[in-house]
C-alpha cells in the first residue's frame, strides 16, 4: 500500500507559494518545480481552495495562503488533498467468507489495530506546521 504523491506535491506546492510570494505563481510555474504536469498541480490547487487553505485568482493569476502557515497542519493539507473512503486509511476487501473462521472474523480483529494506526499517523501529521516544513526548507537553504 501506498499514499499517492498527491499530499507530497501539495506540501511543494505551498512551499513554492511561500518562497516565491513576490512572484506571479501559476500552476505551470509550479509544474516546474514539482516535474509534473501543470493539470496535476490545478486538481491539487483546487482541492486546497476547496479547503479553504488557498486562494487562486483567475485570469491575472496568483495564489495566496487563507490562513497563517503556523495554522496549516500537515493534517490538514492531507485531508485536503487524499480522497480516503469513508474517512479510513485502510480499506478491506468486500466479501471476505463469512463461513470461514478467517473472513468471518477478520474485519472485527483488524479494525481497531488498523483505526490506531491511522490515529497516530494523523497525531503525527497534525503536529507538523506548514511554518516547521518551510522555516526547514528555509534552514537547508543555509546550509548550501
Amino acid at each position: 500500500m501506498k499514499i499517492s504523491s498527491r499530499f507530497t506535491i501539495a506540501v511543494h506546492t505551498l512551499l513554492c507559494i511561500l518562497e516565491f510570494k513576490d512572484e506571479k505563481i501559476t500552476s505551470n510555474f509550479i509544474s516546474e518545480s514539482v516535474q509534473v504536469n501543470p493539470v496535476i498541480i490545478r486538481n491539487i490547487l483546487i482541492q486546497l481552495q476547496k479547503a479553504d487553505i488557498i486562494t487562486v485568482k483567475r485570469g491575472t493569476g496568483g495564489i495566496s495562503l487563507n490562513k497563517k502557515t503556523e495554522n496549516i497542519t500537515l493534517l490538514d493539507i492531507f485531508n485536503a488533498v487524499e480522497s480516503l473512503d469513508e474517512g479510513k486509511l485502510f480499506s478491506f476487501h468486500e466479501n471476505p467468507n463469512k463461513k470461514c473462521p478467517v473472513g468471518s472474523r477478520i474485519n472485527d480483529i483488524l479494525q481497531p489495530k488498523l483505526d490506531n494506526v491511522q490515529e497516530a499517523m494523523e497525531k503525527e501529521l497534525k503536529k507538523t506546521t506548514l511554518k516547521e516544513i518551510y522555516k526547514n526548507l528555509k534552514q537547508s537553504d543555509d546550509r548550501l
